[in-house]
């Protein structure tokens, strides 16, 4: 094993759960749990912790809002009592309304399911990122977090690696160039993890004693730590 096989797997053991999990989605290439990606995505786009994210994307979920439809057809004040019961205060108003704004594009341009909207871009990453800011509450931030995720269930998408990931990377003493940390993430065999995990190093403020401090020190509270 080399050494950069051994700080993969380190972060994989130590970080290597995706914030879907997290958020108690089971990711797969169907509609529901694509449109709860993407609403999971936009509240981790805001400068709030991603614990609070996390927490409001399974109170809006618990609430049956799993689909553009139940979301859309949830009242704008339901939709800010679900966010405000994860804690999602600040920014509970104007999300409110960008999911609920959001459900009805999804619905309405995409009949519910956002394959249409891979298979519009024909599976390129670029395309993809480029048409998933169309979205409210969506911007460069939120494409990313969607597409590091959704890794797990569109291979035309792996690798994914951007800026973040590669600070991660080089956090841990990781090649730091995408190319590289791209070739990483296909080669784990599990890059949606692997991306997740070094997403959680690159917010660490302060790496201290090596790679092995750094691997465990991650997953802190930071603002947009997605």
């Amino acid at each position: 094993m080399t050494d950069n096989d051994q700080i993969v797997w380190e972060l994989l053991e130590t970080h290597g759960k995706t914030y879907s999990e997290e958020a108690g989605i089971k990711l797969a290439d169907k509609p529901s749990p694509l449109y709860q990606l993407h609403v999971l995505s936009t509240l981790l786009s805001a400068r709030i912790s991603a614990d609070v994210a996390i927490a409001a994307a399974r109170e809006l979920f618990a609430a049956g809002y799993r689909t553009p439809a139940a979301m859309s057809e949830a009242s704008w004040q339901d939709r800010v009592d679900a966010l405000g019961r994860g804690h999602y205060r600040r920014y509970d108003e104007r999300t409110a309304r960008m999911l609920g704004d959001a459900a009805d594009m999804i619905s309405g341009d995409w009949h519910g399911d956002l394959r249409r909207l891979r298979d519009e871009a024909d599976g390129d990453p670029g395309r993809i990122e480029d048409m998933l800011t169309d979205f409210p509450g969506i911007g460069p931030a939120g494409a990313a977090i969607f597409l590091r995720e959704v890794q797990a269930a569109w291979p035309s998408v792996v690798p994914y690696a951007d800026a973040r990931v590669s600070k991660g990377a080089q956090r841990v003493g990781l090649p730091a160039d995408q190319r590289k940390v791209s070739g990483l993430l296909a080669d784990s065999g599990h890059p949606a993890e692997l991306a997740a995990a070094l997403v959680r190093v690159s917010r660490v403020r302060q790496v201290a004693g090596g790679r092995a401090a750094g691997t465990r020190a991650a997953g802190g509270r930071a603002k947009g730590a997605a």
